[in-house]
């Protein structure tokens, strides 16, 4: 092909090389706005992100304001105050024993934080030797090589094997649509998984683990997997009961995402650690957060006296003052009653849609945080054969009509299954629920026509 016109290479290494995708150019609301007007309807907030939508006014203001006064002050010599006040926001009262924030600038950075801080509590009380990590098969956690060796997605682990930690091994995922057995109480279920649980502590000699690590409701890796009733609890137990600790993240699940600020406010318990990011700024700066403890903070402060971890980047004064500002519009717009509320009709909208569609196996979630699974035989819950790429079918129809969604593939075991997941922005109204699923409806038959 002549070079002079062969189409133009982005300078931007994208996700796929193979093509270089639309041009946004400008957003309102749940709406995206591509290069020439087309608007597309957000319905995943990107990756369960965008929590406020787009172009928030208030948003907007703080980060020109918080501009206005200060960029950037290295932590290693200040702290700042949008920094004081979002830790105050977040945990100023507490919730569940959360004392502290550590502010990074995204999810896996936060996981990352997490894993090295499980590790300095117990360099710190005198027990060096739990140096081993159990999480979950069908889990995510992020894309840094700790993070990745805790998560379990097999597909985004495999290139980097050769370089992960063997200090993660991994237990089921608690996910009863495949998991549990025929004729198996909700109740028998999670006592199996918490009986698994203290075998791989067995296993690994409980004096040897420093943490379970689970994501509360389970993300784009298996989509939208709430635990059973119990599940939780049990597993709380077991880490109690062996001095481990527990840390949840709710990078894509928290931040009101589900109905709560925290999902694990719907659970009973409350972790050791947490990860969040995502819904905590809404996607208008980069930012996450470490929040911990006063069980790990104050063996810091008895012991070395400071965390040996950082990035150039924490505790940035702009996206700080981004997260706070999203953080009061939520409080103060009542937004987590309008998430269960836009919930419960996202839910009964895809009940109706595709509650008895012959290749839709399970309709799930909590709060805005939803997902369908797409099975080859409902009966028997069998997935499409993974060559024929059914999500990204899902992923290209949809967009086509105007909607931007997140399928993903692996959903069953990380090679077979396909799902779609929805996080919409939790402004988003009646009507565009409707829209939303009346477009997500025509993209899955349209695919499924093409197979």
């Amino acid at each position: 092909m002549n070079i002079a016109t062969s189409p133009r290479r982005s300078r931007v290494l994208q996700r796929s090389s193979l093509t270089t995708p639309p041009m946004a150019v400008g957003g309102h609301g749940v709406w995206l706005v591509e290069q020439g007007g087309r608007e597309v309807l957000d319905a995943s907030g990107g990756a369960a992100v965008s929590c406020l939508g787009h172009q928030h006014p208030a948003i907007i203001a703080a980060i020109k304001a918080q501009a206005d006064k200060l960029c950037y002050a290295h932590t290693g010599f200040f702290t700042n105050e949008p920094a004081e006040a979002l830790a105050e926001n977040l945990v100023g009262h507490e919730p569940g024993g959360l004392v502290q924030a550590y502010f990074v600038a995204g999810g896996s950075e936060a996981v990352e934080a997490s894993i090295k801080l499980a590790r300095q509590y117990f360099l710190e009380i005198g027990q060096p030797q739990r140096t081993r990590y159990i999480a979950r098969r069908q889990s995510y956690h992020g894309n840094t090589l700790g993070a990745l060796s805790a998560g379990g997605n097999a597909a985004r682990k495999a290139p980097y094997a050769p370089l992960l930690s063997p200090a993660f091994s991994h237990v089921s995922p608690a996910f009863a649509y495949h998991g549990a057995e025929p004729g198996e109480s909700e109740a028998d279920y999670v006592a199996r998984l918490a009986a698994e649980l203290e075998a791989e502590f067995q296993r690994l000699g409980p004096q040897n683990v420093a943490a379970f690590m689970a994501e509360t409701v389970v993300g784009a890796t298996a989509g939208c997997v709430p635990a059973p009733a119990g599940y939780f609890k049990a597993v709380r137990e077991v880490c109690d009961r062996h001095g481990a600790l527990l840390i949840l993240d709710e990078v894509m699940s928290g931040m009101g995402r589900t109905g709560t600020l925290h999902a694990w406010e719907q659970e009973g318990i409350s972790p050791d650690i947490q990860a969040i990011a995502k819904g905590l700024g809404g996607g208008y700066q980069p930012i996450g957060a470490v929040l911990v403890s006063g069980r790990v903070v104050d063996a810091i402060e008895r012991g070395s006296g400071a965390f040996q971890h950082g990035h150039t980047y924490l505790a940035h004064p702009i996206p700080c003052a981004a997260a706070l500002a999203v953080q009061r519009v939520i409080q103060e717009d009542g937004l987590l009653d309008r998430v269960k509320e836009m919930g419960e009709l996202l839910q009964a909208r895809l009940t109706a849609r595709f509650g008895n569609h012959p290749h839709v196996g399970d309709i799930r979630g909590r709060g805005l945080f939803r997902a369908i699974e797409l099975v080859e035989d409902r009966a028997g819950r069998t997935p499409f054969d993974p060559a024929r790429k059914l999500n990204a079918r899902i992923k290209k129809e949809a967009f086509a009509r105007g909607l931007a969604c997140y399928p993903g593939g692996g959903t069953l075991d990380g090679v077979r299954g396909d799902h779609v997941l929805l996080a919409p922005p939790y402004i988003v109204s009646a009507e565009e629920i409707g829209l939303i699923v009346d477009r997500l409806g025509e993209a899955v038959d349209a695919a499924l026509a093409s197979i």
